[in-house]
């Protein structure tokens, strides 16, 4: 497996965290779990399939994919190969005017959004690029070609910021008190910027935390109270949700991204 990180053009970094380009030459199975950000992918080269509640499915040549609360595995066949465009929070808003909450969960063949001709046209390009640098190039002129709102929504933006702060742990009834907003309004802008609910999206931002800071000297215990549980079996259903491994199982032996 070969996985490659590469920054976006100045004017795309406000929206996009990163572009990682992901080659199999043998063959691989990816654990993913649930982020922040929305996620498009153009798959250039071999197969390539998700794996989620025991059902397989072939990939399309180029999705989109929505936020989640479940891991999902992808299964990459021999000399496959694909390009990832992964959004900030709140990021993909920018690019398309779609309800983006209605993708929570879902993966998406993104001719459903911009058209077949113009994604025919992309994969095109993509495929007869001769290196990495140029098909990112492909991609940022689909980019900039979709940019019609670049004034992101600056209370969901400060909103987004205090759910990180507080490492997800947070009540949203206290947070949008403390906001110029009515709490239906911000659902719904929430909902519409990000692509999924409030409480969702600090549900993600915490068990990330969670994971990404573990102790492996703390037990269980203390794991489940870092993250703001107070119910033990609460924690290791949500856990299994996200992983879909018991947290012993997960911190022993799992590689994900």
């Amino acid at each position: 497996m070969k996985m490659e990180r590469h920054l976006p053009a100045d004017i795309l970094k406000p929206f996009v965290e990163h572009y990682l380009f992901i080659e199999s030459e043998q063959g691989m199975e990816n654990r993913v779990l649930p982020d922040t950000g929305m996620v498009m992918g153009f798959r250039y080269k071999g197969t390539i399939s998700d794996e989620i509640a025991g059902i397989k499915n072939n990939l399309p040549a180029a999705l989109i994919t929505g936020l989640r609360k479940s891991v999902r595995l992808i299964n990459y066949a021999g000399q496959a190969a694909t390009l990832l465009v992964i959004f900030k929070p709140g990021g993909a808003a920018t690019f398309f005017k779609e309800p983006l909450h209605e993708l929570f969960g879902v993966s998406l063949a993104l001719d459903a959004l911009i058209g077949q001709q113009k994604l025919s046209e992309i994969e095109e390009q993509l495929a007869e690029a001769n290196d990495n640098f140029q098909r990112i190039a492909v991609v940022e002129r689909l980019l900039l070609s979709r940019l019609y709102d670049t004034n992101s929504d600056l209370l969901i933006q400060h909103a987004i910021q205090q759910i990180r702060l507080a490492k997800g742990a947070i009540r949203i009834k206290q947070l949008v008190s403390t906001l110029p907003v009515s709490h239906d309004s911000f659902e719904k802008k929430f909902r519409k910027q990000t692509g999924s609910s409030p409480k969702q999206f600090s549900s993600i931002v915490r068990l990330r935390h969670l994971i990404e800071s573990h102790d492996s000297s703390a037990n269980l215990t203390e794991t489940a109270l870092s993250a703001g549980y107070f119910d033990q079996a609460h924690f290791i259903k949500d856990f299994r949700i996200f992983t879909g491994q018991t947290p012993h199982e997960f911190f022993r032996s799992t590689i994900y991204w």
